[in-house]
C-alpha cells in the first residue's frame, strides 16, 4: 500500500506484487479516524493477505500515521522520496504528477527495494526528537533576532555586540543602552529584542539540561567521542533512532551524506561529495570534524595524510565508522522496549 501523505489528507493506492494497482485510490483526512479508515478500507481489499504499507517519507506529517498502522500490527516502510520521484518517472505518464501518482510511485519503490527502513516506535527517542526539534526552532529564532540587534546596533549605536547567547555579551549591551542617548523608539525596539534573546537564551539552556538528562543512559559510549556532545548525541538519536537499522557504517556513512559518490568516465576512476543525504546529520559530523581537528592527535595525523581539499571528507567518514560503533554498543545496553512489527504482528 502506498502512501502519499500530507497535513490535512493521505492518499493511499494498493499494488499487487506485480506492480499493478488493484483498487480505486482511496484520500483520507488525516484525523482521529484515519487509521480505523484505513483498515476498514485495507480489509475490503486484501482479504487477510499479509500487507506492507510504504509511506513516503515526511515523517512529520506521517508519524502518527505509520505508529497507528505498526500498532495495529501491520508491516510499515519508509519511502525516500528521490526513490518516489524516480519511480514516478518511471512508471507514470510523461509529466504526469498527482497524489495518486506519487502513492502508486512510492508503492512501487518498496517492490523493488526490499531493503528499506521499517518503521519502529522507541518512546524514549520519540520524546528526545521532540526536544531536538523545540531547541532547533528556538536556536534559528535567536540566531535571526540576535542578527538583527547586531545590525540596529551598528546602524544606530555605532556598536557591535559580542557572544549575545552568553551572559557577558548580554550584560555588556544591556549596559551600553542604559548609558547611550538614542531615540526613544529605536531604544523600545533595542530593548524588547533584547529581552526577546535573554527568553530565547533561558529556554534554551533549560532543554538542554532536560536533553542532557534524557541522552546520558541512551548514549554513554557516543559522547565519549570527541566532538560530540550531549546536543550532538541527541540530534544522532533523534535522526537515526535504532541503530540497528543500518548493518554496516557504509550504510550510515550513504544517509548521512559522508559516503563518496563514485563517477566513472572513460576508464578514469574518481568520486565527488555527495550533496545529498541527511544534512541535519551530516553538520552534526561537520562539527564534530572541526573540533576533533582542533584536539584530537589522531585526527590531526589523519588529515596531515591526506590532500587539503579532500581530508576533512576522509574525516567525517572515518567518525562515521566511529560513530557506528559507540551507538552498536550503547544499543546493547539498552533495556527499554522498543516496538517494532515482529513483536506485535
Amino acid at each position: 500500500m502506498g502512501i502519499d501523505p500530507h497535513k490535512h489528507v493521505h492518499v493511499a493506492v494498493a499494488v499487487d506484487a506485480d506492480g499493478r494497482r488493484i483498487s480505486r485510490p482511496l484520500t483520507v483526512k488525516n484525523d482521529a479516524a484515519l487509521i480505523g479508515v484505513l483498515l476498514k478500507w485495507i480489509r475490503s481489499i486484501a482479504d487477510g493477505t499479509p500487507v506492507t504499507w510504504a509511506i513516503e517519507d515526511g515523517r512529520g506529517f506521517a508519524r502518527h500515521l505509520a505508529d497507528g498502522l505498526l500498532l495495529a500490527g501491520h508491516e510499515v516502510v519508509w519511502v525516500p522520496t528521490r526513490l518516489m520521484a524516480a519511480h514516478r518517472k518511471l512508471h507514470a505518464a510523461t509529466g504526469s504528477k498527482s497524489d495518486p501518482v506519487d502513492a502508486a510511485a512510492v508503492a512501487h519503490a518498496a517492490i523493488a527495494t526490499p531493503g528499506l527502513d521499517r518503521h519502529r516506535i522507541d518512546e524514549r527517542v520519540r520524546e528526545l526528537r521532540v526536544l531536538v526539534d523545540l531547541r532547533a526552532d528556538l536556536v534559528r529564532r535567536r540566531t535571526m533576532v540576535i542578527n538583527q540587534v547586531k545590525a540596529y546596533t551598528h546602524l544606530w549605536l555605532d556598536h557591535t555586540p559580542g557572544d549575545l547567547t552568553r551572559g557577558p555579551g548580554m550584560t555588556s549591551l544591556t549596559t551600553l543602552l542604559e548609558n547611550t542617548e538614542t531615540s526613544p523608539h529605536v531604544r523600545r525596539v533595542l530593548v524588547e529584542m533584547v529581552t526577546e534573546i535573554a527568553e530565547l537564551n533561558k529556554r534554551v539552556r533549560g532543554l538542554e539540561a532536560t536533553i542532557r538528562e534524557l541522552v546520558t543512559p541512551l548514549a554513554t559510549a557516543l559522547m565519549e567521542i570527541t566532538g560530540i556532545s550531549h546536543v550532538s548525541a541527541a540530534v544522532l538519536l533523534a535522526e537515526i533512532g535504532d541503530i540497528t537499522r543500518f548493518t554496516s557504517s557504509a550504510k550510515l556513512a550513504r544517509y548521512t551524506g559522508c559516503a563518496p559518490i563514485p563517477v566513472y568516465s572513460s576508464d578514469k576512476e574518481r568520486h565527488r561529495l555527495h550533496r545529498g543525504g541527511n544534512r541535519r546529520l551530516n553538520s552534526v559530523l561537520y562539527t564534530a570534524a572541526i573540533v576533533q581537528q582542533r584536539f584530537h592527535p589522531g585526527a590531526r595525523e589523519l588529515l596531515a595524510r591526506h590532500e587539503p581539499t579532500g581530508a576533512r571528507r576522509v574525516l567525517k567518514r572515518h567518525l562515521i565508522d566511529v560513530i557506528h560503533r559507540a551507538m552498536i554498543r550503547d544499543r546493547a545496553s539498552w533495556q527499554h522496549h522498543i516496538t517494532q512489527h515482529e513483536l506485535v504482528a
